[in-house]
């Protein structure tokens, strides 16, 4: 097994809005090896770009870390200033944002984008920086790079919009590379190559990789291990057959009865998860989502349950689970 590069304990962040103090990530734990591709799942508001965003410093103000550390390649993030972190964002830790429109600046070209990214951070010339930046092109398989540089954002299509994205996270060849919803607006065919360019990258220079998706299928495909989110925390963690073949929370069930299975021979209805997501603002005291579940008992609503092994990497926080380990005379956590 590689050297742990990213460690992640116990972590608590809030949000001080006007309206009140909202508990976005409540007792987060995730440890990374060198080479991990790990798939950061649920619905909206779960926390996951938030748990990843925190590793970069971008929840600044109204956010601010509670409780616990950040480990990452040796820094210990919670610690550092504005001015450290910046050493840090491009260098070592990037990330690709969700919707690549948005994220680059309509009226500055596309070379002029990379080339800034790698004089920040490199001390290259400006002959090395252009054949850098063609360079860079050339690796997301984008053709004609010496064109492409002088072209802005609008005369680009989206899926090439999307490989400047990922050249630019990857101008400096950073540890970890951060991907929210990196396919979101992308047809599925280049949804496809995206995600094997991403993955072939990945084997190429050594990163790491985080996915934050909504999708469980892209999650299969690439993801070595998966955190399934509710409520600012981590309700299940496991290698992602684990967590597909044999899920024990009962929102992972959730999930997957919910996705279209085209190896089923008889159709079936899918079955969504009723009820709304929690206030976070005003969380419940027991398990987040109790008040969803089919199976929830008293102690549910009254007291969140401890993680129980179910094998070696896989956990899951479910009094289910507890119950299950004390009629078998188990020992709990």
């Amino acid at each position: 097994m590689g050297n742990v590069l990213l460690d992640i304990k116990n972590e608590r962040l809030s949000f001080f809005t006007p309206a009140g103090e909202v508990k976005a990530l409540n007792d987060v734990s995730i440890q990374m090896r060198e080479g991990d591709v790990l798939g950061i799942v649920g619905e909206s508001g779960s926390g996951k770009s938030v748990t990843a965003y925190s590793v970069m410093g971008l929840t600044a103000y109204p956010g601010r870390l509670i409780g616990g550390t950040i480990e990452f390649n040796g820094h210990k993030i919670n610690e550092l200033s504005e001015k450290e972190m910046r050493k840090i964002r491009g260098n070592e830790v990037s990330i690709i944002f969700q919707d690549p429109m948005t994220s680059l600046n309509p009226v500055y070209t596309i070379g002029n984008q990379i080339r800034e990214v790698i004089r920040l951070h490199t001390n290259k010339n400006r002959k090395q920086t252009q054949e850098r930046a063609i360079e860079l092109l050339r690796l997301v398989g984008i053709n004609e790079p010496e064109r492409r540089l002088n072209q802005y954002p609008h005369e680009l299509s989206g899926g090439m919009r999307q490989r400047v994205m990922i050249a630019i996270a990857l101008a400096c060849e950073p540890k970890l590379l951060i991907a929210d919803e990196p396919t979101t607006a992308l047809d599925v065919t280049i949804q496809a190559q995206i995600l094997e360019l991403m993955i072939e990258l990945k084997n190429k220079i050594g990163m790491f990789i985080i996915l934050i998706t909504h999708d469980l299928g892209i999650v299969a495909n690439i993801c070595e291990k998966i955190a399934v989110m509710y409520a600012g925390k981590i309700v299940e963690y496991g290698h992602v057959d684990e967590i597909f073949y044999n899920p024990k929370h009962e929102y992972t069930k959730g999930l997957l009865r919910s996705i279209p299975n085209l190896k089923e021979k008889e159709h079936k209805k899918l079955v969504p998860i009723e009820g709304t997501p929690v206030d976070m603002m005003n969380p419940p005291a027991g398990c987040p989502f109790a008040p969803r579940c089919d199976k929830c008992m008293k102690i549910c609503l009254r007291k969140m349950p401890e993680y129980t092994d179910i094998c070696e990497g896989h956990y899951s926080a479910c009094w289910l689970l507890q119950k299950e380990a004390f009629e078998q005379g188990r020992d709990m956590p």
